[in-house]
């Protein structure tokens, strides 16, 4: 039988801090992710059109994902939490990966998993929330079940130079918690707070900053926030009501269904 056609990334580095030992907490070490995954078609039938691939971004996203949504003791857990994040992609049949520990002894210790798009039951049954993001004055309506609320632009000034999109995301954070009480629920800063709050069908507001600040390539900008949340909570819909008189260009491939709510 053929071996199938795969995509990988190597030597992949980056520091966080994980660990189950008191003297790994509140430190950061460097981490090294070899991914590889295996194409559900070869490459020969898309055509060189990149939407009918598989992403390469969609490997350094699942690692960046899965370091975001919470602290691990266990490279375990975070190697199965970056198959599930690459096999939640149809392209993809199955995938290895590796993470190595590389400061912990001379040379590398670590976990290899690999893993088939049949075993992420459990990932694939999640509840799949909505989430809201009003920028209109509205209030968001939270009797459907599951509801994750994008906090909107602040209004406040936020400086020029390196530390801006920082300073922008902690402004969102600052919303998000100033827009929770009011509305009688709570904030999530976490991949887990969110999917446990998409489990008991509650709503919360996402508080951004803690997710995607080491991700650069995402803007601080509410609209940019709410299709990158949507995608990776593989979200029921996306509900948008822009400020009056706009309507924000979506890609033509988001795969999302995309509610809009200014009438």
């Amino acid at each position: 039988m053929d071996q199938p056609d795969r995509i990988h990334l190597r030597d992949h580095v980056i520091s966080a801090e994980i660990g189950a030992f008191q003297t790994e907490r509140g430190t950061r070490q460097r981490l090294r992710f070899n991914v590889t995954a295996d194409l559900a078609e070869p490459v020969s039938g898309a055509a060189d059109e990149v939407d009918r691939i598989l992403s390469y971004d969609v490997l350094t996203g699942a690692v960046a994902t899965a370091l975001a949504e919470q602290r691990y003791d266990l490279l375990e857990t975070l190697a199965e939490r970056i198959a599930a994040e690459v096999l939640a992609h149809p392209a993809a049949a199955r995938v290895e990966v590796s993470v190595e520990k590389l400061d912990r002894v001379p040379g590398a210790l670590g976990i290899t998993i690999a893993r088939r798009a049949g075993r992420v039951g459990a990932e694939a049954a999640r509840p799949r929330p909505a989430v809201v993001l009003r920028q209109d004055g509205g209030a968001p309506d939270l009797s459907g079940g599951a509801v994750i609320l994008v906090p909107g632009a602040p209004g406040l000034p936020l400086p020029q130079g390196g530390h801006a999109r920082r300073v922008a995301l902690l402004a969102l954070d600052q919303a998000a918690w100033a827009a929770a009480g009011p509305l009688g629920v709570t904030v999530a800063d976490s991949r887990t707070e969110l999917d446990w709050a998409a489990e008991q069908g509650q709503a919360v507001v996402w508080a951004p900053a803690r997710m995607v600040a080491d991700d650069p390539s995402l803007p601080a900008d509410p609209l940019a926030l709410a299709l990158w949340l949507a995608e990776r909570m593989r979200a029921s819909r996306l509900d948008l009501a822009p400020p009056a008189g706009t309507r924000p260009a979506i890609p033509a491939n988001f795969p999302i269904p995309v509610r809009w709510l200014d009438g």
